[in-house]
């Protein structure tokens, strides 16, 4: 008797034990049917996802009064080792580190080291900008996304390793920048003040960044599973990306900029970190500290849209959401996104309640899906009604008003440029994307009381705010405003570069081995002007022409703007576009059949070769180096980071060499490279 109950005690505990790791969930999850309905909606709307390639895998968490009463993974964090998801799993969360770096901050305003409202240059000293407006930026501009920055330092930032350099490279940018509106004018999304949060934490406090988050807030609070980002991580189960169309694993994603981006965590641990801003779980923060931490942090452009626009607090995308505010409930939440990963999290303090979800891939839902199992939750508790979907007829067209066809013309993306057209007669108005002179559709909306709506009932309308157009969409979800595009004022006395850039094609050269293969894209860029648009050209973008070396941006609420400077350099024109740096294309070799040796020189910078016909070609290249090919048009058609053998370059295409100084590849070009 005393064997065989030794063994059911066994078999027992193994068979719960596999309960746990099956379902995945935390071993202090309670009663299993706790909130059933926001459980359904998770595993439905995660799985809808992946089933649509949107996401590879996910986790997601609820946490009340300090416990999980839900945690679950799903699909697989390894697809060669078949390691599924579970509540242990590292995920990047992208820019929900803006909070943890928020959080640092205040701890040192605590410490009575920081203070909020002080100059930046208080603390950064070597912090400078070609604005002289930089002074008059604060500490707090940097957590509310109101200092004014352009929002274009990203090279080498996201990748495959640690870019040591990340600091350096972000004030030598700055350094040659200008601010695209007035300190605290205006809030549009960036990620280059955290940075300079993270590197006041260090001057600060004489510590490491990530030091000093794991003494003062991941131990205090029991964040076992939070840490630097899933590809400096070698002792636990990350969850790996792997590509949709060719279901390539990428390698394990590093975020650098640590304060804007670079952490990773478990759901489970996100919502252990928002507990803290309950007031009741575990305290880090004083109490003046903690409510400055859940305060809005406005802008003086806040309350000009037609609804709210980004509510934005000390790091956070929301301190309050019109739809639980109008029922008295405070809702905190913020939205993180990198090449690989994207996550959301929401808490509601005086709930003590907390959601959060990570995916993998770039595209999940992860924003609305937690929404949604919030609001499942809130249900259940109560708090709020069940929204019933209500069955409506199509809306109607109906006739515009004549005077809203004056914000006809040309507008920014921040990227690219729309031209927008008011169509009279069947009262719709067009945008076409305009790319190396080619336009393509992109948009198509019709007026319905008082907004433009397209065919699925998202709504936008056109304002005019202190002398600028805007064309705003409605985020009827979260009831909130967001400019979505801005229009490029007419030059009165309109400028030229002193070269002719249009239809010229530009290859960068400041590319380290371990940078993203999402800035891929960056690496062939054509430069172009637009007839129609004297005093701008489009370089990546539209930029307005300064002076003959410099083209600026040419809208200030818009995020990730970057600025164009040319220079010379060995008797070409060269071009900084914030902090990517480019060559004019002809300066590339010529692949030559048979063998090709090229080594990079004492610059560091990347070389480049260009195929005159099509060729097989096969590589060899140092163990760090890499080698990225492309088509004539600048698409990326092979990449060693996760392409191996040979591979057929077109007639016209380019092979990027990327290494370190003194670096040798060799390529090899023939019908039959070996």
């Amino acid at each position: 008797m005393i064997k065989l109950s030794k063994v059911m005690t066994s078999v027992l505990a193994v068979a719960m034990a596999l309960q746990v790791v099956l379902s995945g969930c935390a071993a202090d999850t309670v009663a299993q049917n706790t909130y059933e309905k926001a459980r359904i909606t998770a595993r439905t709307e995660i799985w809808k996802d992946i089933n649509s390639g949107k996401a590879g895998s996910a986790t997601v968490a609820i946490m009340e009064n300090g416990k999980i009463v839900y945690s679950e993974g799903f699909g697989m964090a390894d697809r060669e080792k078949s390691i599924s998801v579970d509540h242990k799993t590292l995920l990047n969360i992208g820019s929900i580190s803006k909070v943890y770096v928020a959080t640092a901050i205040m701890l040192l305003v605590d410490d009575g080291k920081v203070k909020l409202d002080a100059p930046v240059t208080q603390y950064l000293p070597d912090f400078t900008m070609l604005d002289p407006r930089y002074k008059d930026i604060t500490v707090r501009m940097l957590l509310n996304h109101t200092g004014g920055f352009p929002g274009g330092t990203m090279a080498n930032s996201f990748g495959y390793d640690n870019n040591a350099d990340t600091f350096s490279d972000t004030l030598k940018n700055l350094s040659r920048s200008y601010l695209k509106h007035a300190p605290g004018a205006m809030s549009p999304y960036c990620n280059e003040g955290f940075t300079l949060a993270e590197m006041i934490v260090e001057r600060v406090s004489g510590k490491k960044y990530i030091d000093f988050l794991s003494e003062r807030v991941f131990e205090p609070l029991s964040l076992n599973n939070t840490g630097l980002s899933v590809g400096e991580e070698s002792d636990k189960t990350c969850a790996a990306y792997y590509r949709v169309s060719t279901a390539q694993r990428e390698p394990l994603e590093v975020v650098s900029v640590l304060g804007a981006g670079g952490l990773a965590a478990t759901a489970e641990d996100l919502c252990r970190f928002m507990d803290t801003f309950s007031g009741e779980g575990k305290q880090i923060f004083s109490k003046s500290s903690l409510e400055e931490m859940k305060k809005g942090q406005p802008a003086l452009f806040a309350g000009k849209l037609r609804s709210p626009d980004m509510p934005y607090g000390l790091g956070w995308d929301m301190t309050d959401l019109p739809r639980y505010q109008a029922r008295g409930i405070q809702v905190l939440g913020k939205s993180g996104g990198t090449g690989n990963y994207t996550s959301m999290v929401y808490t509601v303090p005086a709930q003590r309640l907390s959601v959060a979800v990570i995916c993998t891939g770039s595209g999940s839902s992860a924003m609305t899906m937690a929404l949604d199992i919030l609001d499942a939750v809130l249900v259940e508790k109560g708090l709020i009604q069940e929204e019933k979907a209500a069955v409506t007829k199509p809306l109607e067209h109906q006739a515009m008003p004549p005077e809203d066809t004056r914000y006809s013309g040309y507008y920014s993306t921040g990227d690219n440029i729309v031209r927008i057209s008011f169509n009279t007669e069947n009262n719709t108005v067009t945008g076409n994307t305009l790319k190396y002179g080619v336009e393509t559709p992109t948009l198509s909306l019709f007026y319905n009381n008082g907004y433009y709506v397209n065919p699925s009932g998202s709504r936008s309308y056109f304002i005019t705010i202190d002398g600028k157009d805007y064309l705003v969409g409605n985020q009827s979800k979260y009831g909130l405003d967001m400019v979505a595009v801005q229009k490029l004022a007419e030059q009165e006395n309109p400028q030229k570069l002193r070269i002719d850039i249009d239809g010229k094609q530009w290859l960068r050269r400041n590319v380290k081995p371990f940078e993203a293969a999402m800035l891929n894209i960056a690496h062939v860029v054509k430069s172009g002007t637009i007839e129609e648009l004297p005093g701008y050209v489009d370089f990546y973008g539209p930029k307005i022409v300064k002076s003959p070396d410099f083209a600026g941006m040419p809208v200030n609420n818009l995020r990730d703007l970057t600025e164009l400077t040319l220079f010379d350099k060995e008797g070409r024109t060269w071009a900084y576009l914030s902090d990517f740096l480019f060559s004019p294309a002809e300066l590339a070799g010529t692949i030559k059949p048979g063998d090709n040796s090229v080594k990079i020189g004492d610059s560091g910078y990347n070389e480049w070769l260009k195929a005159d016909e099509g060729l097989i070609l096969s590589f060899v290249k140092p163990d760090n180096g890499r080698i990225i090919a492309f088509s004539p048009d600048g698409t990326a058609i092979y990449d060693s980071a996760v392409d191996k053998g040979d591979m057929y370059i077109p007639q016209g295409g380019f092979v990027e060499l990327v290494g370190t100084v003194g670096d040798i590849f060799r390529v090899t070009a023939g019908d039959n490279a070996k």
